[in-house]
């Protein structure tokens, strides 16, 4: 796929990537430019509910959404993806109908009185390049690029996402993504 690199675009990582932050992950990138690019990891669920890491919101609690790990970088910082019909104070567009940011008003709105097909994630973490890094890596064969959709985001069971869309690329990846799961990543 001839894709070009920036905001709203998913990386996957290829076979031979083997650095243990990224290894059989896909990111979705959320800001790209000059200075670098920050995603967030896709596919790599916590134990951690939102509830430990937002106790001052009580609608959350009893909430089952789970904390994503983001990422390598600033462990222990929240960022949250949204799923919105329309975009809404301190969010920007990362891609049609999907926003990073947002407070806490949102989180209490969107599980208060959802719209169709509205949702959120959260994340501890993110996957950061300086300039120039990502665009060495994807030179060297580390990333696949594709365009993002939201299903890859909200709907998708994170476990499988890495698998489903390396069976995108064709039979150069095919027997990879029939490989199961490292284990060590869970």
């Amino acid at each position: 796929m001839d894709v070009p690199l920036g905001k709203g675009v998913v990386l996957i990582a290829t076979p031979a990537l083997r650095d243990p932050n990224f290894r059989q992950t896909v990111i979705l990138l959320c800001e790209y430019g000059p200075e670098g690019a920050l995603g967030v990891v896709l596919n790599r669920p916590t134990e951690m509910n939102i509830t430990e890491v937002l106790p001052q919101v009580p609608i959350l609690e009893g909430q089952p959404h789970r904390v994503f790990n983001g990422g390598p970088v600033q462990k222990d910082s929240l960022l949250v993806l949204y799923h919105l019909n329309e975009e809404v104070e301190d969010t920007h567009a990362v891609l049609d109908g999907v926003y990073l940011g947002g407070n806490t008003e949102t989180l209490k709105r969107i599980l208060e009185v959802p719209a169709e097909e509205e949702s959120f994630r959260a994340y501890m973490g993110y996957s950061g390049w300086g300039p120039g890094q990502l665009e060495n890596e994807m030179k060297s064969g580390s990333w696949l690029i594709m365009p993002a959709k939201p299903k890859f985001v909200f709907e998708n069971q994170p476990s499988g996402l890495w698998v489903e869309v390396l069976q995108t690329f064709g039979d150069e990846y095919s027997m990879y993504a029939h490989m199961p799961v490292d284990p060590s990543l869970n």
